[in-house]
């Protein structure tokens, strides 16, 4: 298995017609300012890419539309697969895109993320007009609620067809993913009420990360489905989730490098850089509202141009300029972290 990184900067800007807008990367390689399109160029040779998100930031939403854009003039059969539909609903999604149901149908049938209007519906409405496949990966949330209460063996209990919504095998191993996830449940602690023990927290955050596991082995399950049953040549499916999913290659990644060992996996993170605009206005006109940064192999291509930064900026804004530099470095670690 091969797993590459790229690593895009975001920025809020105006929603524009088109999805894609020219955006140059900076190669801290080499020095030099590449393109937009030799990311796409590189993801199109992939065999699974994902597309890490903030759910609330449609600045990276922008740029997702923006990838599945670029993936269609290089790849002819692409399969869109996401995190925000579930499994019992994939009738509904296949329905919708072979037209036998209208919109306002699918809707309501579908159980579409709140912000799918805004968000969401241009990569379906996308993928519709190109005739490409789209997989419901996740596991429905109610089965991911009771394993979180009681374990995975509730799962032994339903009936076939509903077990079959769940990933078959699924693992939860104590690995640095755990890690990162309980320390998001130490930060954000829930249900906890301020009266829990060390232990009973313990307890609850693995009952929570199982649970997320389970979403992790089934989405994961749903991707290596549709791989192992296209036909040659394989299409490139290109998997959109939560960032928490595939960051630092752990997750929903991970779980599919162990069931496609061969293929050849490819994520993208996007980080929103801080800067503030109002005091390095100059700098963002020049390196653009929406900036990436591109992991070839083992050379991280990041997006930020040191001299710009300093000169751009307003000399009172240099410290928080700076400031800030250092905390986009310390994001690069989701996307070069092996």
């Amino acid at each position: 298995m091969l797993i590459l990184s790229f690593l895009a900067s975001t920025q809020a800007a105006p929603v524009s017609e088109c999805g894609y807008t020219p955006h140059r990367v900076f190669n801290s390689t080499d020095g030099t300012f590449n393109d937009l399109e030799m990311m796409m160029a590189d993801l199109a040779k992939a065999d699974v890419v994902f597309v890490g998100e903030e759910h609330d930031d449609p600045a990276t939403h922008r740029l997702e539309l923006a990838i599945l854009e670029g993936l269609a003039r290089r790849r002819g059969s692409v399969i869109v697969a996401m995190e925000m539909f579930e499994r019992d609903t994939q009738a509904a999604v296949d329905d919708y895109l072979a037209g036998r149901i209208d919109e306002s149908e699918f809707l309501k049938i579908s159980r579409p993320w709140p912000n799918y209007a805004t968000d969401y519906r241009p990569l379906v409405e996308f993928a519709r007009m190109k005739g490409w496949h789209i997989i419901a990966g996740n596991v429905p949330r109610k089965y991911a609620s009771q394993v979180a209460r009681d374990g995975t063996s509730v799962l032994d209990k339903l009936p076939p067809a509903e077990r079959d919504f769940v990933a078959g095998e699924i693992s939860a191993p104590k690995d640095d993913y755990f890690k990162r996830f309980a320390e998001a449940m130490s930060a954000h602690p829930v249900g906890t009420g301020g009266n829990k023990s060390e232990a009973e927290a313990r307890e609850m955050t693995e009952r929570f990360y199982l649970a997320q596991c389970v979403k992790d082995d089934t989405m994961a399950e749903s991707i290596a489905r549709a791989y192992d049953r296209s036909m040659e040549p394989k299409p490139l499916i290109v998997h959109f989730n939560g960032a928490f999913h595939s960051d630092y290659r752990l997750g929903t990644a991970a779980r599919v490098g162990t069931r496609l060992e061969k293929a050849r996996v490819v994520v993208v993170s996007q980080v929103d850089d801080g800067l503030n605009a109002a005091r390095c206005e100059r700098r963002e006109t020049r390196l653009g509202r929406l900036r990436t940064a591109i992991e070839f192999r083992r050379h991280l291509i990041e997006v930020i141009d040191a001299r710009r930064l300093m000169t751009d900026c307003a000399a009172p804004a240099k410290r928080d300029c700076n400031e800030q530099q250092q905390r986009l470095n310390k994001e690069t670690q989701r996307a070069s972290w092996v």
